[in-house]
């Protein structure tokens, strides 16, 4: 039994070091915890706050394991006290309970906090007028149009620095989830629906941007990049785009629209309404939802003769799960 439980003594500071490795090599893919823009800065902290209350209990739980294990370990001689009659101690009893219900309670008084002030249709203060860009899921693409630019991009985002963005998002295919990871909380994209998300870059620089629900054989194909820049690049790229880019047709989106993979593609312009006849495309009689504060099609880009859409109440105790942790 000598050898095994050396081997064991000897393996275990090489377990530690293993452990630390791999977790400093993935700490460079880490990129929600090196937020760009107001809405992940909030999230980063709101992620520190929960993870230092938790710890104030998962670190002394796992010290006096270790600690336990070790004392009370079977050996010779052992001159541990034996009290087999031992069944309550109040001060035990108050630690163990007391503590954890303190750090749930405020967990929660925070996160109700987070989850009410920042709900994500909420639109970002600040003193430029916000840049509506129309998201839509695809199989397996991410379809994206300007309707205050009229140009269109497959798979790619150019967007200006300090500047608002108001993503009105939905799907022509199966469930999916649009995520920028250095910019804000994920939100989901359904069929039928039109949510609303506002994020913001802070910085210039290229951001990644992903599908993060699994939609089928090539969900993991569904990236792109986001790409902040000055406001004078991003009217220069537009511009650039309507110049040199092709018209996407109707004809052209139902052909982008069939499952399959996508490099980035760019348009001069898109038929008007698209988004709207996406959003309202599988409901009866053209009505379509709307949810955190979206509209099943915005005015400049309504459905030809599409009613009303139903708007759903927010429910902001969500929002905080699947989509924003905070602005």
């Amino acid at each position: 039994m000598a050898k095994p439980k050396r081997a064991v003594r000897l393996a275990f500071p090489f377990l530690i070091v293993g452990m630390v490795l791999l977790l400093s090599g993935c700490a460079e893919q880490i990129i929600v915890m090196d937020p760009k823009g107001p809405i992940g800065e909030s999230q980063k902290d709101l992620i520190w706050f929960s993870m230092i209350l938790c710890a104030i209990i998962l670190v002394p739980v796992l010290a006096l394991t270790a600690y336990i294990v070790w004392r009370y370990r079977d050996k010779p001689g052992t001159k541990a006290t034996y009290r087999p009659d031992w069944a309550h101690s109040t001060v035990m009893e108050a630690v163990w309970w007391g503590i954890p219900i303190l750090v749930i309670i405020v967990l929660g008084v925070v996160t109700v906090r987070y989850t009410y002030e920042l709900e994500p249709s909420k639109p970002i203060a600040s003193e430029k007028k916000p840049i509506t860009i129309q998201a839509t899921s695809l199989d397996w693409k991410w379809l994206f149009m300007y309707p205050e630019q009229g140009i269109a991009t497959v798979n790619y985002l150019q967007i200006p620095e300090d500047v608002p963005i108001k993503f009105e998002l939905t799907s022509d295919a199966p469930m999916n989830s649009f995520w920028i990871p250095q910019l804000g909380g994920q939100m989901y994209t359904m069929s039928g629906m039109a949510m609303t998300l506002f994020l913001q870059a802070d910085h210039p620089g290229t951001y990644y941007g992903s599908g993060a629900n699994f939609s089928g054989e090539h969900f993991a194909d569904m990236t792109f990049d986001v790409k902040a820049t000055s406001e004078e690049e991003f009217k220069m790229w537009v511009g650039s785009v309507k110049r040199t880019s092709p018209v996407l047709s109707m004809e052209g989106y139902e052909e982008l629209a069939k499952p399959g993979k996508s490099n980035p593609q760019y348009y001069a312009s898109f038929p008007e309404g698209l988004f709207g006849q996406i959003v309202t495309k599988y409901a009866v009689n053209g009505q379509g939802h709307g949810a955190h504060g979206g509209h099943g099609a915005p005015a400049q880009n309504e459905a030809p003769k599409a009613q009303p859409v139903i708007e759903t109440k927010p429910n902001p105790q969500s929002s905080t799960t699947h989509e924003h942790a905070g602005h």
